[in-house]
C-alpha cells in the first residue's frame, strides 16, 4: 500500500528524532507533552470527563495533533477530554465502523479525495457551517461539504542543483523537459499531484487548471514514464533524490525541506507551480460526540497559534489566514501558505478528483507498470 502523507508525518518525524535532525525543538514539544492527551490505551482517563477521539496515524504526529488540536480545546471547555487514537482511519476503516452501527470515533484525519468519497455514499457527516467558519481557512478548498483542513501540505518540485550549472527547473514544463534538462526523473506511483504537474507541463493555464484533459495528461506521463523512477513513500523519495538516482522529482514538501537542510542547499526546491493541498478531517456519521465533534473541529481551524506550533513541530501548514503573521521568519521559506509560497502554487480540487480518482489512479499504474 502507498504511504499517504499522514504516515509520512508519522515516519518523517520520529526519522528526524533518530538522526537529531531539529532534535532540541522536537524534544522541546515532547517535554511539553504532559499537558497533552493520552492516547486510547493509556493510563486511566479523568473521571466524568466527556471524551472525543481524534484518529490518526500515530506515532509523533499524534503527539502533536494532541498538544497542538486537544489541549487548546481542553482549556476552553472544561469537562472535555480530546483523546487522540492511533489506529489509522482509512477509508476502509470508517465504512466499516458505519456500516457497523458502532462509531466509536468523533474526528478521522482523511483527505479532501476520500472526504468526497465518503460523502457521497452517506458515510460521514456534513460539515456544520454554522459552527465551523469558513472564514477561518484560506480558501474554500479547506472547507468542504464534508470535512474541514486545520492543516496543509504540497507537493513540490525538487532538483539536484549540482547537476545544472547553467540554470534549474523553474516549472513541471522544465520537468518534461528531458533535452533542455536531462536525467531520470522522480514521481509518486499516483495519479494525484502528478497528473495535476503533466496538465500544466501541457501549457494549461495554471489559475484554471481544473477539470483535468485527462487522456493528454495521461499521454503525457507515457512520453516520461521511461526516464523516471518512482516512489511509494517518503524516506524513498528523499533517497532517489539523495543518492542522485533521478536529478528531479516531485515531493512533498516536507520532504524537501529536509533535502534542502541536510545537503546545504545542493537539493533545492520551488514552490511554483506547487500543489497545495489540504489536510481534511471528517467525521463519521453517528459519531458519539455530536455537536461537541463540530465545536472541536471549529476550534482546529479557529485558533492560529497551535497551527503555527505544528508548523514548527511537523511542518505541516497552517491553513488559518491570520496564521501567517505568527509564523517565525525561519519557518516562512518552509509555510506552504505563506502568502509569497501560496500565490505560486495551485491548490488541488479535492472534489475532482474524489469523483475521478479511482480510475485515473488505475491508469497511472498501469502506464508506470506497462
Amino acid at each position: 500500500m502507498l504511504q499517504s502523507f499522514h504516515e509520512d508525518c508519522v515516519e518523517r518525524a520520529q526519522g528526524a528524532l533518530r538522526r537529531g535532525v531539529d532534535r532540541r525543538t522536537a524534544l522541546r514539544a515532547l517535554g511539553a507533552l504532559s499537558l497533552a492527551p493520552l492516547a486510547a490505551g493509556g493510563p486511566a482517563r479523568a473521571q466524568g470527563a466527556r471524551e472525543l477521539v481524534i484518529v490518526n496515524w500515530g506515532g509523533i504526529a499524534n503527539e502533536g495533533f494532541g498538544r497542538f488540536y486537544g489541549a487548546p480545546f481542553e482549556a476552553a471547555n472544561a469537562g472535555f477530554k480530546v483523546i487522540q487514537n492511533s489506529t489509522g482511519p482509512s477509508a476502509g476503516r470508517i465504512k466499516s465502523m458505519v456500516d457497523s452501527g458502532s462509531v466509536t470515533w468523533d474526528l478521522c484525519d482523511s483527505s479532501s479525495t476520500s472526504a468526497r468519497v465518503l460523502g457521497k455514499q452517506n458515510l460521514v457527516e456534513k460539515i456544520d457551517y454554522a459552527v465551523v467558519k469558513k472564514s477561518d481557512a484560506i480558501s474554500e478548498a479547506f472547507t468542504l461539504e464534508h470535512g474541514a483542513a486545520p492543516y496543509s501540505f504540497s507537493s513540490v518540485l525538487a532538483y539536484d542543483s549540482s547537476k545544472f550549472p547553467n540554470g534549474a527547473p523553474q516549472s513541471w514544463a522544465d520537468f518534461y523537459d528531458l533535452r533542455k534538462f536531462p536525467g531520470t526523473r522522480l514521481m509518486r506511483r499516483d495519479a494525484l499531484a502528478v497528473l495535476d504537474a503533466a496538465q500544466m507541463a501541457l501549457g494549461k493555464d495554471p489559475r484554471n487548471l481544473y477539470p483535468l484533459d485527462t487522456r493528454a495528461c495521461l499521454n503525457k506521463l507515457k512520453e516520461i514514464r521511461r526516464n523516471a523512477v518512482f516512489w511509494a513513500n517518503g524516506s524513498e523519495s528523499e533517497q532517489f533524490l539523495r543518492t542522485g538516482e533521478a536529478v528531479m522529482g516531485q515531493i512533498w514538501h516536507t520532504r524537501a525541506k529536509v533535502l534542502e537542510q541536510e545537503t546545504n542547499g545542493r537539493i533545492k526546491f520551488i514552490w511554483n507551480q506547487g500543489l497545495l493541498q489540504a489536510g481534511i478531517f471528517v467525521i463519521p456519521r453517528g459519531a458519539p460526540g455530536g455537536a461537541n465533534t463540530q465545536r472541536l473541529l471549529a476550534s482546529m481551524l479557529a485558533n492560529p497559534e497551535p497551527q503555527v506550533e505544528l508548523l514548527k513541530f511537523l511542518g505541516n501548514g497552517p491553513t488559518n489566514p491570520r496564521a501567517a503573521a505568527l509564523v517565525p521568519e525561519e519557518f516562512k521559506r518552509f509555510n506552504p501558505t505563506d502568502p509569497a509560497n501560496a500565490v505560486q502554487q495551485v491548490t488541488l480540487d479535492g472534489n475532482w478528483w474524489g469523483d475521478n480518482y479511482t480510475q485515473l489512479n488505475q491508469d497511472v499504474i498501469d502506464i508506470i507498470t506497462g
